[in-house]
């Protein structure tokens, strides 16, 4: 039995808060960021007409990320130590780690190019979340996207946490990836998905003025607009952590090809049912080029491909900023449509 102490009702209090009974809650009103919307479209989504009247999206994403991690010699405290084929690493504060570094450097030297011969092949398109300081490092890999026709969005100068960045280092990182996109690329991004931002990251993106959408966000299956910052609403694609090879580089998670296409089939399988009964969605696919540019899981992203590839105009397989332009042309808030 706890007892009923001034101290427990302190820390936790029976009622009430000034957020209570609210499905739509924070924002800038409350100084702690973008606001939280825990109902969105609930039963009636959108009436979605993909073109060629395709029942799901699918966009691959494509994160390009390796040169930009944590590293002494990119000028970082500490070593890297997500999304490897070491599970569970720690960062070594004030030292290299050579497995690491190496395990990185295959995604860029071998897994990347693997993947570009694989998307050729099978003739489909991408999107690549591209950190700006990694772009930078392989010229070779950023023209190879370019002559691919692949739609390169910014995933940030580096490969970092943001969640306790100072807002003018991020951003400065937001523009700086910019200019990297213009100077590699001959183009700037269009699309920002930071990875690891911090409540503040879409504000700052807004700012910035040259966005059609940003990705931070696993809260749909369909994109949504926010009209928090600025004059004019602002779209959020939604991205995904379950469709995505990270969790071959988690415990639980994928243990071989098979597992991870299969999981694939399966959600493609569902949403297209749903797309049938008049309810089309969008499918992201996370990719990193160190973890399913391996060969044998490469193999299971091949043979999802061509499944999906096997359902004709069921499925729309495309990039980001076609979905963005998609939604600009169809969804756009109605009450601004003579605007446009």
């Amino acid at each position: 039995m706890v007892e009923n102490s001034l101290e427990n009702d302190t820390m936790y209090p029976l009622s009430a808060h000034i957020n209570d009974g609210k499905s739509t809650y924070g924002g800038r009103d409350e100084g702690r960021g973008g606001s939280r919307d825990v109902v969105g479209y609930a039963n009636q989504p959108p009436v979605v007409r993909w073109p060629r009247g395709a029942k799901v999206a699918v966009n691959l994403v494509l994160n390009y990320e390796e040169g930009g991690e944590n590293c002494l010699l990119h000028g970082d405290k500490e070593s890297e130590k997500l999304l490897s084929e070491i599970v569970g690493a720690g960062a070594l504060v004030g030292q290299r780690h050579a497995n690491m570094e190496t395990l990185y450097d295959y995604g860029s030297r071998a897994g990347f190019w693997r993947l570009h011969d694989l998307f050729l092949r099978k003739n489909v398109t991408c999107t690549v979340f591209a950190v700006g300081m990694a772009l930078e490092r392989n010229p070779t890999a950023a023209k190879a996207m370019v002559e691919a026709g692949w739609e390169v969005a910014s995933h940030g100068y580096r490969w970092w946490d943001y969640q306790n960045t100072d807002e003018e280092v991020e951003r400065e990182h937001i523009k700086r990836s910019v200019q990297i996109h213009r100077d590699m690329l001959g183009i700037r991004p269009v699309g920002m998905y930071q990875g690891k931002p911090n409540v503040h990251t879409r504000r700052l993106v807004v700012e910035e003025g040259g966005f059609l959408y940003d990705s931070d966000s696993y809260a749909d299956d369909l994109p949504y607009w926010t009209r928090e910052y600025g004059d004019k609403p602002h779209l959020i694609i939604p991205y995904t952590l379950s469709e995505n090879d990270m969790k071959f580089a988690i415990p639980n998670g994928f243990s071989n090809a098979d597992e991870f296409s299969k999981h694939l089939t399966d959600s493609l399988d569902y949403l297209i049912e749903e797309g049938r009964r008049g309810k089309p969605k969008m499918m992201s696919i996370g990719l990193h080029c160190r973890l399913v540019g391996r060969p044998g899981r490469a193999k299971g992203l091949e043979d999802f491909l061509d499944y999906a590839k096997s359902l004709g105009d069921d499925v729309w397989i495309c990039r980001r900023d076609e979905i963005a332009k998609h939604w600009y042309q169809n969804h756009y808030p109605e009450d601004l449509m003579s605007s446009l």
